[in-house]
């Protein structure tokens, strides 16, 4: 009797190994699945008719909601133009800065063209496409205490503000480690601290910047370049290089009919006035001069 009890807990202990052997091999494979990329082809969208694309719906002049409640911009007049050389509608997805990698990694978009810097780190997460436009970083503050070096933050312990996930946290993170960082999720939480003072200054793209303070009275770009010249393109899944190619056909016809210039003209133009010359942030047909 005892052999039998002692035969009958071996196999229930074999049993119980073989489950959980099975669960963590489900486990695994789930989690594998959960992180592999989701994405469309140029005819599975064609098919649909509908084309996703991630943009800002609070960062004019390039991607923001109009007072007619429609989306509008530079990255907006683009898009359009995109569905419409697909033959299909376009469907605008509002994307916060750190949430663009998972937006069309997940398929949630097709997608992301939400002013996006390309960088080393992102180019191993999404596949980027020809670039169509040029920026650096500038930072904007009041009047009353225009920054015009990031050292007087530092050295006055203010906290420059920026919004998460942005080319901007990159910089100064790894070039100021001592500088003091308010950290926003959306571009208006970030401009609505500035407006109300709770941080001495922000920093994103020059280019909106620029824009922001011609059209916000009391505030100056007091540092219009800092760090490299970047570039801004598309971007799409990792690995969907269908959608990619047909992208990069796309941007370079679109730059022998200077199409982007054409973009600039229509939505920049009004915010730049004779500020700042096209030629410095318009790119066309994918090649930067």
């Amino acid at each position: 009797m005892k052999n039998l009890n002692k035969i009958a807990a071996v196999l229930l202990a074999s049993t119980l190994l073989a489950a959980c052997g099975s669960s963590s091999t489900a486990a695994a494979s789930a989690s594998s699945d959960a992180s592999s990329t989701v994405y469309r082809s140029v005819e599975e969208i064609k098919k649909d008719g509908t084309i996703r694309i991630g943009v800002f719906s609070d960062k004019a002049p390039f991607g923001y909601v109009n007072v007619n409640g429609e989306y509008d911009g530079y990255d907006v007049y683009f898009a359009n133009r995109i569905a419409k050389d697909l033959g299909v509608e376009p469907e605008f997805v509002s994307l916060d800065p750190a949430a663009r990698i998972d937006a069309v990694n997940t398929g949630k978009v097709d997608i992301t063209l939400a002013n996006f810097t390309v960088t080393d780190e992102r180019a191993e997460k999404v596949d980027f496409a020809l670039p169509y436009m040029k920026v650096q970083l500038g930072v904007v503050s009041p009047d009353s205490n225009v920054i015009t070096d990031v050292q007087q933050l530092i050295d006055n312990n203010e906290e420059m503000i920026i919004a998460k996930g942005t080319t901007a946290e990159t910089y100064f993170e790894d070039n100021y480690p001592d500088l003091k960082l308010q950290k926003y999720d959306a571009y208006a939480d970030a401009y609505n601290a500035l407006l109300d003072g709770r941080g001495a200054a922000f920093s994103t793209d020059n280019t909106e910047v620029l824009a922001w303070a011609k059209s916000n009275a009391g505030f100056t770009v007091g540092i219009t370049a800092l760090g490299d010249v970047d570039t801004i393109a598309p971007a799409v899944a990792k690995g969907n290089s269908d959608l990619l190619n047909w992208l990069n056909d796309e941007i370079k016809s679109l730059g022998e009919e200077n199409f982007f210039h054409e973009d600039y003209e229509a939505t920049l133009r009004q915010a730049y006035g004779d500020d700042a010359s096209p030629d410095d942030i318009v790119v066309e047909g994918g090649e930067v001069k």
